[in-house]
């Protein structure tokens, strides 16, 4: 447990809190931006085993804010490139990748053996195929977005709280995200998300469950918007 005494050292988590998170099992859904930060910090908190789902290789262009990857990583496939930089900075932390593109008939498998999902997809395709693949299989999502100097994050715990598409009920799945990104605000978002991964675990209710947490990165502002589940929504109601 050495490497986790500062861990142990808060009193929200001790060595028994510590033992939950070795324990655990997370589902991080894209390697990239989002990704990289997760990543990480699950991975320096002790998380037990880390899935990994990305079918992209990466390209210089990623690297403003992918800091999980290195240069000479470019072209290798994310999901490995990931991976190696886990075991160098915590080898005690099982890896399993999943080079391929989530979708509804291949799902199944690999999420029944996940504790929680998150969402790191830079797609509103691929974020509300995970809002429904959550609520069909009963699997706590912390959804994260980010475009530019904004971002947002909320907990969704299927059938107790409002799901994403309660919050957007007719999402143009086709449209783009803007693909301007910044390091630190991606970053941001992708510790408030890790943050509420270890919350979950280690039972410590999470003020994001019923609320969206917005952020203006820009001028430093965050709101905290309530909200509630629809009794119209085709996923949850």
């Amino acid at each position: 447990m050495e490497r986790y005494l500062r861990n142990i050292a808060i009193k929200k988590i001790g060595e028994a809190g510590q033992e939950r998170l070795c324990k655990a099992r997370v589902l991080v859904c894209g390697c990239g931006g989002l990704g990289s930060g997760v990543i990480l910090n699950l991975a320096a908190a002790g998380i037990g085993a880390i899935g990994l789902i990305d079918s992209d290789v990466l390209e210089v262009s990623n690297l403003n804010r992918q800091f999980i990857h290195n240069t000479e990583d470019i072209g290798k496939l994310k999901v490995l490139s990931a991976k190696e930089r886990i075991q160098k900075l915590n080898p005690e932390v099982t890896v399993e990748t999943f080079a391929l593109r989530l979708n509804e008939n291949n799902y199944q498998d690999i999420v029944k053996e996940y504790d929680i999902i998150i969402d790191c997809f830079d797609s509103y395709k691929s974020k509300f195929l995970l809002n429904e693949i959550a609520v069909k299989t009963n699997k706590p999502l912390i959804h994260g977005g980010v475009s530019e100097f904004c971002g947002q994050v909320t907990v969704i715990i299927p059938h107790k709280t409002p799901c994403l598409r309660c919050i957007f009920p007719e999402p143009d799945l086709e449209a783009k995200i803007p693909e301007g990104n910044l390091s630190p605000v991606v970053n941001l978002i992708a510790s408030i998300e890790a943050l509420e991964a270890i919350k979950l675990i280690l039972g410590i209710q999470s003020p994001l469950q019923g609320h969206l947490l917005t952020i203006d990165a820009l001028n430093l502002t965050f709101k905290s918007l309530k909200i509630n589940s629809s009794r119209q929504c085709v996923l949850c109601s």
